[in-house]
């Protein structure tokens, strides 16, 4: 007989916990969900107030049956998963799937995995809170229904296999928009001035700059002619004290963000790190909205402050989340002991830790206080003045232990010095530079400033951000990746003694680094969303949606009334799009070929965007290169993309060509592929003797590859993660400690047949999945949507969590 049974949701967590309890307590892990909305079809009774229907995943069915055991032994069960709204869904599942009892049956939850938490929770148990649950379920349901009907009309109108969902399509068209805006931007170029003055006493250098941008050369060269024969006298000194305040601790969001910007992280990165962080006690509940500190963590915050700093450096704060339906009840992240400085664990464990450390305890301590000088320098014969400014630190505070990035770094962050100086002092120019810039467009999404804008206007919640950016560029809508910019010439203008001179330079423009891209097919996609179904793809609505949830767990309104209210005009506009729309590929006329004179168009194509000449048995095809949008497309590119395949020659009686394919340019040589080398080799421009080096490379890098082959066709292979077996072009995991060099041709024979039996009966389950599932397809046939979606079902679940 088991007396107390605890199940929690990883068993990561579980092993913690077990820790803290005696040997009365046995702690098991449902390892996440358990249930899910049936997969076979919609899995809603849309007919009976929609009703989810739920089934126990595939893989979770052999973890129910040990825990219904287990559960039937126990005379009290504790339920322990997460404290949010998924948590206690997971929480409602286990009662449900169990056939647990309310009368040994309990709810515990807890924001920290410590021994004192953990106690504090089993001596205050509560009921399985359904509002909680109501709003999951109605987040779930409102999100199959959209994915789920919606999906099948893109299947139908744009290219089969595509998806869409409530919070993943709004936050693609957040990035298309973006780029249109880029798009429609037009540089602008103009001239900085900047100065190195000294005073006249001391011989003091500092730096000044004028504010006001010089349109053409010619305006620069006349007010540095100006400053040639000008005196420059300061007229106006402005000294002030400022206060800087530190910044509330980490939320989920600010924790992403800033993860990013200082660890380059992805979210979704962060998130599993903190996840290990939580699980093994380090660090409080990480998906939260609330900047919310306990009295405790505040107190033992200030402790260690007065302790490792002094009194001086401490002030206590209470925080205040000012977004609609944050948790005030939780807490922000922070560490669960504010004494331990540094935890066990790997690089990105104790660097992440280090970060949600140094916030939290800044967050308790005194402001910065600074001193900031603005200097006006009067340049005569000119109006136009220059400024220098300064700021320097009297008390560093809470600076002295962190200070918070931003999206766009500036030099504001750094301390700068400016001599002493009065008001009508005279001071020397030594040089002054003006210097050739171009305005910059509109800044692409980073990760980290994507989920700031999605909270700025309410869309997701903590638990959605790193799913949504995951699903978005998992499914080709968009593409996370750094490019180069361009390099340009500029001209330097310098007034040096009494001499202008003018320098020509070379630099690089618009370089971007880890940055969010639309897709061809992101964008296409986006457009036809917005046209016929304006209402999810609205800013507004996604908002009010998460507005609604949260209103749901108040308790305030009723999950089935909000879903009836969204599902009857969304669904008549399905069938209304799926009869009356056009079928949607983004096509463009860019203009016609001046060989051919055949039309020269994009669009979406079956294997992707592409590039068309004519039409009908004559018709042409090429692939777009890597960066090139259809919708920013030029005929002249378009061109150029069918000169390749280009012929270079022969090498060992062979021809050599090179081509662009889906994943960039390519050589090809006796039915083998070769990659260009990136950043020195252009495929419109490499030269066969070149071609011939890369083949040769390419020859020596297999060679290096191959370990052993054997005269059946197996080969042994070094690959990016270690030695693996080759055969019959299936690849095969060495089990350890076995080592490659020393393993016989019997030996890899054995290794290869283990692995083809469990793939078999893998199969055989899979099998017998799919005949089921095509068995129920078939009594599903009333209506287009329903046809469709019979067909794709297994194929896509738009889950858009």
């Amino acid at each position: 007989m088991i007396e107390n049974l605890v199940i929690v949701e990883s068993p990561a967590k579980a092993k913690t916990i077990e820790r803290f309890l005696g040997s009365n307590y046995t702690v098991k892990s449902s390892f996440g969900h358990i249930r899910d909305l049936e997969k076979k079809d919609l899995g809603i009774d849309i007919e009976n107030n929609f009703q989810p229907k739920y089934e126990i995943s595939a893989d979770k069915k052999a973890v129910v049956k040990e825990l219904k055991a287990l559960a039937k032994e126990a005379k009290m069960v504790w339920l322990a998963s997460d404290e949010d709204r998924e948590g206690e869904a997971i929480a409602w599942h286990l009662f449900e799937a169990l056939k647990l009892k309310p009368e040994n049956t309990k709810r515990i939850v807890f924001h920290e995995i410590t021994k004192d938490a953990i106690l504090h929770a089993i001596q205050n148990p509560r009921n399985i809170d359904r509002n909680l649950v109501n709003a999951q379920q109605a987040r779930r349901v409102l999100d199959r229904l959209v994915g789920f009907e919606v999906s099948p009309v893109l299947w139908k109108k744009v290219k089969p296999s595509l998806s869409a969902g409530r919070v993943q399509s709004v936050a693609v068209k957040l990035i298309v928009e973006r780029e249109r805006e880029i798009n429609a931007f037009k540089e602008q170029q103009y001239y900085k001035v900047n100065g190195i003055f000294e005073t006249a006493a001391e011989q003091a250098e500092f730096k000044a700059d004028v504010e006001e941008r010089f349109d053409t050369k010619e305006h620069t060269l006349e007010f540095l002619e100006i400053c040639k024969k000008a005196q420059f006298t300061v007229s106006q000194v402005e000294t002030k004290p400022s206060v800087r305040k530190p910044s509330p601790p980490f939320t989920t969001s600010t924790l992403q963000q800033e993860a990013s910007r200082k660890l380059g992280f992805s979210v979704s990165q962060t998130m599993a790190v903190a996840q290990k962080l939580y699980e093994r006690g380090y660090i409080t509940y990480m998906r939260t909205d609330s900047v919310n500190l306990s009295d405790l963590a505040i107190r033992s915050a200030k402790a260690v402050i007065c302790q490792t700093l002094g009194e001086r450096y401490s002030k206590s704060r209470q925080f205040t989340t000012q977004s609609k339906g944050a948790q005030e009840a939780h807490e922000a992240i922070r560490p669960t002991y504010m004494d331990k400085t540094a935890i066990e664990g790997d690089r990105n464990e104790q660097a992440l830790y280090e970060l949600i450390y140094k916030r939290m305890l800044a967050s308790q301590m005194a402001d910065a206080e600074l001193e900031k000088t603005n200097i006006t320098i009067r340049v005569s014969g000119s109006e136009i003045p220059f400024m220098a400014n300064g700021e320097v630190v009297i008390f560093d505070g809470f600076l002295r232990m962190y200070r918070e990035s931003h999206d766009d770094e500036h030099d504001d962050e750094k301390t700068t010095l400016l001599p002493q100086i009065n008001k009508g002092n005279v001071v020397n120019r030594k040089l002054i530079t003006a210097t050739e810039q171009y305005t910059q467009h509109p800044s692409r999404y980073t990760e980290a400033s994507l989920v700031k804008k999605m909270e700025t206007l309410g869309i997701g919640r903590p638990s959605t951000y790193a799913p949504t950016i995951t699903t978005i560029q998992n499914r080709g809508y968009i593409i996370k990746e750094s490019r180069e910019g361009v390099e340009k010439q500029i001209q330097q203008l310098e007034l040096k003694e009494d001499s202008i001179q003018v320098f020509t330079l070379k630099k690089t423009f618009g370089t971007e680094k880890k940055k969010l891209f639309p897709s061809d097919m992101g964008m296409v996609v986006t457009d036809f969303l917005d046209s016929h179904f304006p209402n999810i793809m609205n800013y507004n609505f996604t908002a009010q949606a998460e507005e609604a949830l949260d209103d749901i767990a108040e308790g305030d309104i009723e999950w089935q009334k909000m879903i009836g209210q969204f599902y009857s005009p969304f669904h008549d506009n399905i069938e209304k799009t799926l009869k009356n729309s056009e079928r949607n590929t983004g096509a463009r006329v860019l203009g016609t070929d001046p060989v051919s004179g055949e039309t020269v168009s994009v669009r979406i194509g079956r294997f992707g965007p592409m590039a068309q000449i004519g039409e009908g048995e004559k018709v042409r095809y090429a692939g777009l290169r890597k960066g090139q949008l259809m919708e920013t497309l030029t005929l002249a590119e378009a061109l150029e993309l069918f000169k390749f395949p280009r012929k270079l020659g022969m090498f060992e009686d062979k021809e050599v060509s090179v081509g662009i394919g889906r994943f960039g340019p390519y050589i090809k040589h006796n039915n083998s592929f070769v990659s260009l080398k990136k950043g020195e080799d252009d495929p419109a421009s490499i030269s066969l003797e070149t071609a011939i080096q890369r083949i040769e490379e390419k020859r020596e890098s297999d060679k290096n590859k191959q370990i052993k082959v054997f005269a059946n066709g197996i080969m042994i292979l070094n690959g990016r993660f270690g030695p693996y077996i080759s055969y019959e072009k299936k690849n095969f995991k060495i089990p350890k400690p076995l080592k490659a060099e020393e393993l016989t041709q019997e030996e890899c024979q054995t290794i290869i047949e283990k692995e083809n039996s469990k793939k078999t009966t893998s199969s055989k389950v899979k099998s017998r999945t799919t005949k089921a599932s095509a068995k129920s397809k078939k009594t599903n046939t009333k209506t287009t949507v329903k046809a469709t979606k019979a067909k794709k079902t297994k194929k896509e679940d738009t889950t858009d969590r």
